[in-house]
């Protein structure tokens, strides 16, 4: 049995039924996820402002910019709505999509951004891309597109849950549907995925982002996923490393 088929029986032993339990299974995973899903972006995040926000709801002798103070106490929001959501098992559908990233965002988008008529909660206006190849649905497109990804994650049979999370979060990232925060949007949405689909939670790490955003690139490029399955397995087992071994 591989590292990775360790942690998902030891998730799935877990029978994990509500918040509260999700929450404890999570136990400093959380903020895990918020630290390096945020320092991917944002070079200023740090794992211990991201714990005392997480743990205290505020930081002391902070001297950074205020925008990571933001961004890193959006986390935190966001990692409520997960744990609510999760014992309402709401489906991903557009409204839960525009609340994620409405929490992860609000009170961080740029002067430049704001005057342009964008807004957290609200899919983009204007034509932005990312990535090498400069990927990212027309703003005109992108509710349709968006829509057609959600419907294709309906009635997923829980032993397809990876591939089917890797396949969202590819073209997720594809779509580029917001003015910013799309990738910590895109993690947070799959991982709450894979939980509804009795899968641990996958911590992608920010010293590995090189081979990651190369995983992502393979699906912008070629459609092929396989780069991605094979990264978010060894992610799952990096995340799990210490449940396993005890």
């Amino acid at each position: 049995m591989t590292n990775y088929e360790k942690a998902v029986a030891l998730w799935q032993r877990r029978n994990i039924a509500n918040d509260a339990e999700l929450s404890e299974a999570l136990n400093g995973h959380s903020i895990a996820f918020a630290y390096h899903s945020g320092k991917i972006e944002n070079e200023q995040i740090t794992y211990h402002d991201t714990r005392e926000i997480f743990e205290h709801d505020g930081v002391t002798s902070y001297t950074g910019d205020l925008r990571t103070l933001f961004e890193i106490r959006n986390a935190k929001e966001a990692n409520e709505l997960f744990l609510v959501s999760f014992n309402e098992r709401r489906p991903i559908d557009e409204k839960l999509v525009k609340a994620f990233q409405y929490k992860l965002t609000q009170n961080t988008y740029d002067t430049r951004r704001y005057q342009l008529g964008e807004r957290p909660g609200e899919y983009k206006h204007h034509d932005y891309v990312t990535g090498k190849e400069e990927i990212g649905a027309t703003p005109e497109d992108v509710e349709e597109e968006t829509a057609e990804l959600l419907a294709e994650l309906q009635d997923i049979a829980n032993e397809k849950a990876l591939t089917a999370a890797a396949y969202f979060h590819a073209k997720f990232e594809n779509i580029h549907p917001f003015a910013d925060g799309n990738g910590r949007t895109g993690r947070l949405l799959m991982n709450y995925f894979l939980v509804l689909h009795n899968h641990p939670p996958i911590v992608i790490h920010e010293e590995d982002r090189r081979e990651y955003f190369e995983a992502l690139e393979a699906w912008d490029s070629a459609q092929d996923l396989k780069p991605l399955i094979s990264f978010l397995k060894e992610q799952t087992a990096k995340t799990w490393q210490k449940q396993i071994e005890r």
